[in-house]
């Protein structure tokens, strides 16, 4: 069932809150929204888990403004999204943008009503070069892949964008639909957002981080490569790693089934 909660004065973010039992609180990636998981939302609440999916704002049905395309105001909205649905005991599971986001939330809200966090091909501890992240794209890169050709030409960028998320050729059918939802996110937040990835870093919220978290990343990653989830492993004290040999950034497209079999167990 999807339901709205203002997250502050004017600003409405949309809920899908599938299921009864354990919350499993859902934050997708860039530039796409809360469907990514429907494959999730069809199975969980049949063992036992409530689905709350987040489109992110700028994302899915949710507003867009203008402002607010911080990773401090993006784990703001889940808090307010939490405390709307008195959530407890959740999981939080955040791919690519959505695992960034993860992390700052465990990081400034002390994990707030969580007590799992599931990070999957998460766009952290930065999505560009730093000190001590070598494994990321640069600045420039950015610029140049997402950022002008967001501004130029939003629906070439968007299928440029697409062919990285798999390491497999995915179906025709499967490639349109990931191009259907990215295409209906707003050309502000997908802008907007693109420019947080460039340009925050979560470096210093690693150490934040106390709960069990697992740390989903396929091996093949050319958008959020490998090495970022060793970079995480080793700053959070909590973590360990689930390798995905043969898969790029969308792990749950490259292997469905290792997918749902490790996302059971981990919130078991």
């Amino acid at each position: 069932m999807g339901k709205y909660v203002e997250v502050e004065p004017g600003v409405n973010i949309y809920v899908e809150d599938v299921g009864q039992g354990r919350p499993v609180i859902f934050l997708h990636g860039w530039p796409l929204d809360s469907r990514m998981f429907e494959y999730q939302y069809m199975r969980l609440p049949g063992m036992g888990f409530r689905c709350i999916g987040i489109d992110a704002r700028g994302f899915g049905k949710s507003d867009a403004p203008w402002e607010g395309y911080t990773y401090d105001r993006y784990a703001d909205d889940v808090r307010a999204v939490i405390d709307a649905l008195g959530l407890e005991d959740a999981v939080l599971v955040g791919f690519s943008m959505g695992g960034a986001t993860a992390v700052r939330y465990a990081a400034r809200h002390q994990s707030h009503g969580v007590s799992k966090l599931l990070l999957i091909g998460a766009a952290a501890p930065s999505f560009t070069v730093r000190d001590g992240v070598p494994n990321a794209m640069t600045i420039e890169d950015v610029n140049e892949q997402i950022i002008q050709p967001t501004l130029e030409d939003r629906p070439k960028m968007i299928t440029a964008f697409g062919k990285k998320l798999t390491h497999k050729s995915p179906s025709a059918s499967s490639f349109a639909w990931v191009e259907m939802v990215a295409f209906q996110a707003s050309a502000v937040g997908t802008l907007r957002a693109a420019e947080m990835l460039r340009d925050e870093d979560l470096r210093g919220d690693l150490a934040q981080i106390t709960v069990p978290t697992a740390i989903f990343h396929g091996e093949k990653d050319e958008i959020c490569p490998y090495g970022l989830a060793q970079t995480m492993n080793a700053g959070i004290a909590t973590s360990h790693v689930v390798t995905f040999e043969k898969s790029g950034h969308a792990l749950m497209m490259d292997e469905p089934e290792k997918f749902n079999e490790e996302i059971v167990a981990f919130l078991r």
